[in-house]
């Protein structure tokens, strides 16, 4: 099972867990509190009524004449309609009725049960032996949920205990508003699981589309292909990607290097083989020949050809040696300065500086279109890529050709061509021109390092971007390279 679906299935059964807890605690907690509450009320009220019957009689055979006969007998002939909570109250629901000694029932506000002995009932039975006397009784066998409630009060005249005085309030009433309560929680409940579920799948997906830019990220690096660490908005996912980073940079170290000195000691060995002849040469000539003033001029040439080759091949290592470290320091983001840049400006500059090489060449170098635009990028770094796109150009475009600058602006994309109009590239090389040390003859300029196209590749990943190197398609032999940077 996959982990985001694991950590959702956990998020539901905690809020699942949690609106049980509410409605558990509701059904335990809650309904009980409700009808102590309840009897809490009705002792109070039957305290009250037994303490006006006491203050009020002489004797129990007077109930019926007195002023609390008298409000029962009438307290509904005023009807009132009355909503509480969505229940609608438009009568008394309140019984009450007082026995005698015996338990017999002598006045009953419903009329219904005078005469009848309740003695029976925990309500009198346990008042009269000078308990607290209470029940809950059904009002309908057949039918649990119709109960009522019962409390009793001691009615004493002249401290002496001459009857019961009970009142019973239905709790279906009270069960109207409890359901009504539990129905509240219980869509409510409903809403809380249905939001959490709406906020796990947003949360999950978050987290899943975060862990797969890191997946997508190791992969890449696990397949030797180029790759940048993504940008996470999670600082522990940051702290991952971080360690993704640094482990794949020391994993790939050894290699790295390993690569590095194979294909340096590779490219210096050609030009140092070419030093060790020619100084080999002019060692021998200086010990197997006279010289004299007959062949004096010819060893003068002889010499200057030589050292024209040692230090055209000193040049060449040491231009390879800059380039090695540039491409190095680049490769570790090491000096990287992203600042504000105008595009525009860096290609003028960048022309510019290539316009003398060009008419010394004899080629036209156009610009087409130079889009002005800004974003963040380092300066340094592109003018550096985009000569080399150039040099690359006049080196392999011959007398009379033409190279073409063009930019493009597409979204958040920058794009910049260099066309040109030389021979080509062969297809054997097209998929080796961005490996380091790989180089063509060159019509303009002997053998070049091999660095210059690496290097522009590095630069455009650096800026989210990317190079390609292909051959014109307009039935015009030339070159396309097409820069693309994203703009921040």
């Amino acid at each position: 099972m996959r982990i985001g679906l694991q950590m959702l299935l956990g998020y539901v059964l905690v809020a699942i867990l949690a609106c049980y807890l509410v409605l558990t605690l509701f059904i335990k907690e809650v309904k009980p509190m409700v009808i102590n509450v309840t009897e809490t009320m009705l002792i109070d009220t039957a305290s009250l009524l037994s303490s006006i019957v006491s203050q009020e009689l002489n004797s129990l055979d007077q109930i019926k004449k007195s002023h609390l006969g008298a409000a029962f007998d009438h307290i509904n002939d005023s009807p009132f309609n009355i909503e509480v909570n969505g229940v609608i109250k438009n009568k008394m629901i309140y019984r009450v009725y007082i026995t005698d000694t015996k338990g017999i029932v002598v006045f009953d506000s419903d009329k219904r049960d005078e005469g009848k002995d309740f003695s029976r009932w925990n309500d009198v039975y346990l008042t009269l032996n000078g308990k607290y006397g209470a029940r809950i009784s059904r009002e309908n066998i057949a039918d649990p949920t119709e109960t009522i409630m019962y409390v009793a009060a001691p009615i004493k005249i002249d401290d002496q205990l001459v009857g019961v005085l009970t009142v019973s309030k239905p709790t279906p009433n009270m069960s109207k508003i409890l359901n009504k309560g539990e129905k509240h929680i219980l869509i409510g409940g409903g809403v809380l699981i249905a939001a959490a579920l709406l906020i796990g799948f947003f949360i999950i997906w978050w987290i899943n589309r975060s862990i797969r830019k890191l997946v997508n990220y190791a992969q890449q690096v696990s397949n030797h292909e180029e790759a940048n660490l993504p940008k996470l908005s999670s600082p522990e996912l940051r702290l991952m990607g971080r360690a993704l980073e640094n482990m794949r940079l020391k994993l790939d170290g050894k290699d790295y290097i390993e690569k590095y000195v194979h294909n340096l000691a590779h490219e210096i060995k050609s030009p140092l083989s070419s030093i060790r002849a020619a100084t080999e040469i002019l060692q021998d000539n200086l010990v197997k020949k006279s010289i004299n003033s007959d062949n004096l001029d010819e060893f003068k040439q002889t010499q200057q050809r030589f050292l024209i080759n040692i230090e055209r091949q000193t040049e060449r290592m040491t231009l390879l040696i800059e380039r090695m470290l540039q491409l190095a320091r680049l490769e570790s983001r090491v000096g990287v300065n992203f600042q504000t840049v105008n595009m525009q400006s860096i290609i003028q500059q960048v022309i510019e500086s290539k316009l003398a090489d060009a008419h010394l060449l004899g080629i036209e170098l156009v610009v087409k279109h130079n889009d002005s635009i800004k974003f963040k990028a380092d300066k340094f770094l592109l003018i550096q890529a985009i000569s080399n796109l150039l040099s690359n150009a006049l080196d392999f475009t011959s007398s009379g050709g033409m190279i073409i600058v063009d930019t493009e602006i597409t979204g958040n994309l920058y794009t910049l061509q260099v066309i040109d109009t030389g021979a080509g590239i062969p297809d054997f090389a097209l998929d080796h021109v961005f490996e380091r040390f790989y180089s063509l003859p060159r019509p303009n300029h002997g053998k070049s390092s091999g660095l210059g196209l690496a290097f522009v590749k590095e630069v455009a990943l650096l800026h989210n971007g990317n190079i390609t190197i292909s051959n014109r398609k307009d039935n015009i032999k030339g070159v396309v390279a097409t820069l693309t940077l994203k703009i921040h």
